[in-house]
Order: structure tokens, then C-alpha cells, then sequence
């Protein structure tokens, strides 16, 4: 396991020198960006943009004066847009295991800071394991949001990871991250291959293992955000790994602890405000759920508690309470999702 971590620093440290080395679409941002992180993203210097190895957009809404932890920074693209969106008042922590990342990140700060018309950078870089917060001296009950970028699979302490984030998020806080997954368990012999590591390929997450994972650590329920299919780009790589259907998908996850490991019904609705930033008429939650500015929904125990027992609280109206159980919540939607029939959207 160790010398997977020493293969994966060697990928990202010396043997990529940029996105366009990468050998697979697997680390490429496939999914559209939200109107606030385009306007971020444009003014983040070129360098740690041309650096980046994400796979999607892990920038959730209302950041406004949030905490927030990128898990496997890099060269600090998410974090500068995080940096931004959390406004002067928040601070966004980013933590890397890579040197050759964190000196491109840390060479930006002053530049950032006064790009955005602060007065002082909001963001801070720690040069550690994302398995081992607490020894950077991160606290329980610390951050309000984490976020990742194609970078859990990497781990081979995934469980240790998830323990963690739960550890270190407010009660209520959110686990927001992209990351790549598969349909099967890719073989023990595969998994050291440096680059196949490397390109987020064996160290990817079988779906149904990673809600084990969530739950272990504490996370009983889950929603996708968005499930994007992907061509590995590459003849040589699909020949070794052409078994398996690779997605990648980002994930929004609550520490709640009361919520259930299913979706039940007790006639709660909710109303959405209109209020979150950019979306004056509607919010979508999840892939599954789009709320109509104003329209009530119903929706099941545990999403009631994601809206009201959150920081999504302010910007949603939810009547009714758990008095009365009135069996399984169903959505077609959900009940119809193509590949996986985990329990992750079934809200």
C-alpha cells in the first residue's frame, strides 16, 4: 500500500508535466461548470489551471463564508475557486501529499488573493495524507464543506479517508466530491500498475463497496449529483481494463447522523425559495430531484433533513414531521436509474 502512495506522489510529481499528459480521459473535466466557478475560473492563473487532474466539478452552493477542505489539492485550482466563492470571511484548506503540486499552488497565493480584491489570502496549503487529517492538526467538528477532485480513488486507505471527513465536518456539513467509479472490482493484479493507478483507473471505486464505505464511516444515505460515462481514450489501457464500465460521478453526502439506510415516506414536503444564487426559478439537488421555485414536493425523511438540518435550510420550507411512517418512499426516477440500483439518489 505504501509503495502504491510512493507510485502515485512519482506520477503526479515528476511523470506529468500538465493535463496534457495524461493518457486516459479518466482525469478530464467532463462536466458542466455552474455560472459562478466559470467566473472564478477565470481569474486563476494559467499555470495551476494547465496542472489540473479533476474529473469534474465538486463546487457546491452557498459557500458564502463556508470552511472549506479540498482533499488532494494539487496545484490549488479548486481551492482558488473555493477561495473565492467563500468570500474574505471563509477560508478554504487545501491538503496534498505531492511537493511539486503544492510549490505550484503555493507560488500563486499573493497573486490570488489580490486578484480577488482581498486584503489577505483565505486559503491555506498542508502538505499531507488525506488519510490522516488529524495530524495536520485538523479538528473534529472543524469544516463546513469537503471537496475532492478525482483523487479518493487514488487512496488505498479509502476507508481511513471517509472516517475522516466525517470526523473533521460540522454536524450538518457536506461531503461534495467527483471521482471515478466502476461497475466491478477491478482484480488485486491490476491495482499496483503505476499508471493505471496513476490515471484513476485501478484504484477506481466499485459503486456498491464505496455506499459500504459511506456507511461505515457514518454516511447512511447519499445523492448523485450527475453520472457521466466515459471512454478510456486510450487502445493500449482498454485492453487491459476493457471489462469494466467506467462513470464518473459526483456525490453529495450530509453529516446527519439520524438519517436512514433507506428512503421512507412521512408525508413531508418541501417548498424551494428561490434564494440560492443563480437559480432564481428552480434548484436541482440531485440528479433526481428539481425543485420548482415556490411548487411543493414531496420528499422522503432523509432528503427533509438534507434541506432543513443544513445550510440549505435558509433557502427551503419543509412541513411535516417523522410522527408518522406511512411506508417506502418511492421516485420513478430512482427507482429507474440504468446501472447501479444502490441506495445513493433514492431520495
Amino acid at each position: 500500500m505504501n509503495e502504491i502512495i510512493e507510485n502515485v506522489k512519482e506520477y503526479y510529481g515528476k511523470v506529468l508535466d500538465g493535463t496534457k499528459d495524461l493518457k486516459t480521459k479518466a482525469c478530464c473535466c467532463g462536466s458542466a461548470l455552474p455560472k459562478q466557478v466559470k467566473e472564478a475560473l477565470a481569474l486563476i492563473d494559467d499555470e495551476i489551471v494547465t496542472h489540473y487532474y479533476g474529473c469534474g466539478s465538486p463546487i457546491p452552493d452557498l459557500l458564502d463564508g463556508m470552511t472549506v477542505l479540498d482533499l488532494g489539492c494539487g496545484t490549488g485550482r479548486d481551492v482558488y475557486v473555493a477561495a473565492k466563492l467563500v468570500g474574505e470571511k471563509g477560508h478554504v484548506i487545501g491538503v496534498d501529499m505531492t511537493q511539486e503540486q503544492l510549490d505550484i499552488a503555493l507560488r500563486h497565493a499573493e497573486a490570488q488573493y489580490k486578484r480577488f480584491g482581498y486584503k489577505s489570502s483565505n486559503v491555506t496549503f498542508k502538505k499531507g495524507y488525506i488519510e490522516d487529517l488529524k495530524s495536520l492538526g485538523l479538528a473534529d467538528n472543524s469544516v463546513d464543506v469537503v471537496i475532492s477532485n478525482c483523487v479518493i480513488n487514488l487512496s488505498p486507505y479509502k476507508e481511513e479517508v471517509f472516517k475522516e471527513i466525517w470526523r473533521v465536518l460540522k454536524p450538518g456539513g457536506e461531503l461534495y466530491f467527483s471521482d471515478v467509479f466502476t461497475d466491478r472490482r477491478i482484480p488485486a493484479a491490476l491495482y499496483a500498475d503505476p499508471v493505471l493507478h496513476g490515471e484513476c483507473i485501478s484504484g477506481a471505486m466499485y459503486y456498491e463497496d464505496f455506499r459500504r464505505l459511506l456507511r461505515k464511516a457514518g454516511f447512511m444515505d447519499f445523492v448523485y449529483m450527475n453520472i457521466r460515462d466515459f471512454d478510456l481514450g486510450n487502445e493500449e489501457i482498454t485492453q487491459k481494463v476493457g471489462f469494466a464500465h467506467f462513470s464518473e460521478r459526483t456525490v453529495r453526502a450530509f453529516k446527519l447522523p439520524d438519517l436512514e439506510d433507506a428512503c421512507e415516506d412521512y408525508g413531508q414536503v418541501a417548498i424551494y425559495n428561490g434564494t440560492i444564487p443563480n437559480h432564481p426559478h428552480g434548484y436541482d439537488f440531485d440528479m433526481y430531484n428539481h425543485f420548482v421555485t415556490g411548487k411543493p414536493m414531496l420528499v422522503s425523511g432523509n432528503l427533509a433533513s438534507m434541506l432543513e438540518e443544513t445550510r440549505f435550510a435558509s433557502a427551503f420550507t419543509v412541513y411535516g414531521d417523522r410522527s408518522v411512517h406511512y411506508g417506502a418512499f418511492g421516485v420513478a426516477p430512482a427507482a429507474t436509474k440504468t446501472d447501479s440500483d444502490s441506495d445513493g439518489g433514492c431520495c
